[in-house]
């Protein structure tokens, strides 16, 4: 080779490994005590959960624009096995399940991206998202020091990272992933199981750091995470968490922002106001990341809810309602934080926070440095307000909130006061009436195709593989002639144990009766006197699974289905026990498998219209053809008539339903201010625990479109109909003096004298303001959808928004006594409430 061939090898060599050190410096993800540093910036990073398998990749790129208007850096999701391992071996990424796709559609809106491996994940997803045939792989046992289970999970893990780096998705590659998560709150199991959780913890840790990925791998609620592993902390509240090193950031990877919704359980909500007030008081300790479980909660579509007893609807009071529309005030009320949040940020990743007492119950967190000042005025007292003097200034502080000041002067946010508008949704009926056909789903018999006998009893996901809900256990019991019941008249009692979920009854076909658990407690019995024959009588239970455990030590031991003991009391012999008998066993029903759900399927069988249908008649099968209807907004089924069974569109399956689950518990008036749980600010006592059923609009074909249901228990289906979701009026309720963000815009552009708070309202697209139905300036009370005037109330509060809003999509007013005709109550501080009806 030539010396100049040689030279200009070297110098092409040199090149490319510069070219490699400016990617390796300008690329890269690290931390240290304060934050995540990304490209060499320390970052405050707000982050939101969004889990793709619970929307549709329709849905994607809306739901990833709105988290980014809502000021979010971050969007997090788990990674869900079952979904994407159905069987060992068989991967499945298409469809919802298109993680790729939904990585990709995050990095071109601009977002980071947390990816939370697991691969379990908890997240209210059946089988807490572990594939049901990893329970039956030889010897393994889930989550600890189990070499079946770590052997899985690794090669399954390996899948992953191996498919993000063959697309380029690591930030060190140019790809958006900053972040990745092994395990998922395996703390508490740990603890509970002693040794082996700690070898598993140990060895976890280090099988992720083997994959080489480039970013950060966390652990959340595991305090003992091996470095360089981060240990993070999920809940309502984190003002007390602290890393296992003074070398980690403090990361908060789940800030609840409501709770999960249970089948016969009342629907939580949380108060924009405190779940502000956790964010701020995370921060004003040193927190720099702060991820919304969920931001946008979305659905269980299909049978992927788990619990058992978690509702189809995964709304979670999330800032982005299940539909994917903004809630207000919850989505602008954290919008508008994120804003103040970033104006502190050069303060907040270069200074340690000082704290002082401004009071009993108040303090101030200041950050100081070089690159700036911040301060965080807090008032801890759950119902008075106050106000303190910081700064030769003084600032007024209502119960339970904190007040930001980007410069350690202005107050541009309190979490308590909600400048952001509030609006009320409604669900309107779309289309014609349903036109119903019905077909008899019948109760199986010993004597049908696929089934099998056995002495004794079977666990149901041992026999189904949670190929099905339903699972029928079959026996015969013979009654002689001369038995004493017959004659005198006392039906014998049936008595049935069963490890749940839910079991109906069948005695010589006819239904005896049905029983059902709860969440927190899904065994049931049943026990009713029954009435029998002479002969053979026939004994049918249909058994019937609500989703398989998410969460507990060793869940793959937890068992479903009739385990007995089968008791028949008030024979002549006593009671005779069928539980050691022979019975037999099917899987499913027969309309699954005929696929009545699908237009094959359907087409396959005899259907019953008109008024032959029946109606109210528990085990039927229902369908409907009908055409999408026009317009964008957001469809549901309302499901208010029938019991329980589950719902498919053109094939897809909505979920299960189950009105008929009444909601159970307290419901009253709900006080932001105080520590919140989710057993606080409840709604919908005495109604369905889930009323409305999500219908994506991309499963819809302009006509022809055939919803199916299956009805166990006899519901009416021509009480069903097709809904949208859109908003019905709009409402601000603004303090005088409020602060905003605006004041922090006047103040540093010289114009203080300007700073005014204003009531800002916009109807969503298509629809325009068309009456003010409630307008007070003064002391209003209530809230958006319930005002009412207080003690004290401008007369002419109406006049400014019957002159500037009515006929306009968006208007504004300004929150000033002359506005409104004088000051009605001088020596009282007012607020502006405004309800205005969009259509």
């Amino acid at each position: 080779m030539g010396f100049g061939v040689l030279r200009q090898n070297m110098f092409v060599l040199l090149l490319l490994l510069l070219s490699s050190w400016v990617c390796s410096v300008t690329s890269s993800v690290s931390y240290d005590n304060k934050a995540i540093i990304v490209n060499g910036q320390r970052r405050i990073l707000m982050s939101g959960s969004i889990h793709y398998p619970r929307s549709t990749p329709e849905m994607w790129p809306d739901l990833i624009q709105k988290a980014k208007d809502g000021g979010l850096d971050v969007i997090q999701t788990y990674v869900f096995w079952n979904g994407h391992e159905p069987s060992p071996g068989k991967y499945y990424f298409e469809d919802r399940y298109d993680l790729v796709r939904f990585i990709k559609l995050v990095q071109q809106a601009g977002l980071l991206f947390h990816l939370r491996i697991g691969p379990y994940v908890c997240a209210e997803w059946n089988y807490g998202g572990f594939p049901v045939w990893l329970k039956y792989v030889p010897g393994i046992e889930f989550r600890t020091d189990n070499e079946p289970f770590k052997a899985a999970m690794q090669k399954f893990t390996e899948k992953i990272v191996s498919m993000m780096k063959a697309e380029k998705l690591f930030q060190t590659q140019g790809g958006p992933i900053i972040l990745s998560q092994i395990e998922n709150e395996f703390g508490p199991v740990e603890w509970e199981i002693g040794a082996p959780g700690k070898a598993y913890t140990k060895w976890a840790a280090e099988m992720a750091i083997g994959l080489n990925t480039g970013v950060p791998w966390v652990m959340c609620k595991q305090d003992d995470a091996p470095d360089p592993v981060i240990n993070t902390w999920n809940g309502f509240y984190s003002e007390f968490f602290k890393p296992n090193s003074n070398k980690k950031p403090k990361m908060w990877t789940e800030n609840w922002t409501g709770w999960f919704t249970e089948f016969g359980g009342a629907v939580p909500q949380r108060p924009a106001e405190d779940l502000a007030f956790s964010v701020v008081r995370f921060i004003q300790i040193g927190g720099s990341f702060v991820n919304y479980y969920m931001y946008h909660g979305g659905t269980n579509f299909g049978r992927t809810a788990g619990g058992p007893f978690i509702a189809t609807s995964y709304d979670y009071d999330a800032p982005i309602d299940e539909f994917g529309l903004i809630r207000e005030p919850k989505w602008g009320h954290l919008r508008d934080l994120h804003k103040a949040i970033k104006l502190c940020e050069p303060a907040l990743v270069s200074a340690d926070p000082t704290v002082s007492s401004l009071g009993n119950n108040q303090e101030a967190h200041v950050f100081r440095s070089s690159s700036g000042c911040a301060a965080f005025l807090a008032n801890y007292d759950t119902s008075s307000s106050t106000k303190v003097t910081f700064g030769n200034q003084q600032y007024d502080l209502p119960p339970w909130s904190i007040s930001i000041l980007p410069d350690c002067k202005t107050a541009v946010y309190n979490t308590a006061r909600l400048g952001a508008q509030s609006s009320q949704k409604k669900m309107i009926p779309v289309g014609s009436a349903f036109s119903w056909q019905s077909f008899n789903e019948e109760t199986a018999s010993s004597e049908d195709d696929n089934t099998f006998s056995n002495n004794g009893l079977w666990e149901q996901v041992n026999v189904t593989g949670d190929a099905s809900d339903y699972l029928w256990y079959m026996t015969d019991v013979n009654i002689a002639s001369n038995e004493g019941f017959l004659k005198n008249g006392q039906d014998p009692l049936l008595t049935i144990w069963s490890a749940g979920h839910a079991l109906q009854v069948f005695i010589n076909g006819q239904l005896a009766g049905t029983v059902y658990g709860q969440l927190d407690n899904p065994k049931l019995t049943f026990s009713n006197n029954v009435k029998l024959r002479v002969g053979v009588n026939k004994i049918s239970l249909l058994s019937i699974a609500v989703g398989l455990p998410n969460v507990g030590t060793h869940f793959e031991k937890w068992n479903a289905g009739v385990l007995g003991p089968v008791t028949l009391k008030g024979l002549d012999e006593g009671t005779r026990d069928l539980s050691k008998q022979k019975w037999s066993y099917k899987i499913g029903l027969k309309g699954e498998a005929l696929s009545l759900h699908t237009v094959s399927g359907s087409s396959s069988v005899e259907w019953v219209q008109g008024s032959l249908m029946p109606k109210k008649q528990p085990m039927t099968w229902y369908k409907t053809i009908f055409s999408a209807p026009g317009g964008n907004d957001p469809l549901a089924l309302d499901m208010s008539t029938m019991g329980k069974g589950l719902v498919w569109i053109n094939g897809q399956s909505i979920g299960r339903h189950w009105p008929g689950y009444i909601a159970r518990g307290n419901c009253g008036a709900c006080n932001y201010a105080g520590t919140y749980s989710d057993k606080k600010c409840k709604t919908n006592c005495g109604e369905p625990s889930q009323r409305w059923y999500h219908v994506p609009r991309s499963w819809l074909n302009p006509s022809g479109n055939l919803l199916v249901v299956f009805e166990e228990w006899g519901g009416d289906p021509t009480g069903i109909s097709l809904v949208k979701r859109t908003t019905g009026s709009v409402c601000a309720d603004i303090f005088e003096g409020q602060p905003t963000l605006k004041n922090w815009r006047m103040i540093s552009s010289g114009n203080a004298n300007r700073l005014q708070p204003k009531a800002h309202l916009w109807c969503p697209p298509g629809q325009k303001i068309s009456q003010i139905k409630f307008a007070s300036y003064g002391l209003p009370q209530g809230t958006c959808g319930s005002f009412r005037e207080g003690s004290c109330h401008a007369h002419k509060s109406y006049d400014a928004f019957q002159r500037n809003c009515v006929g306009k999509e968006s208007c504004s007013v300004a929150v000033a006594s002359e506005v409104f005709g004088g000051d009605p109550c001088p020596d009282s501080s007012k607020k502006l409430s405004v309800e205005a009806v969009c259509s």
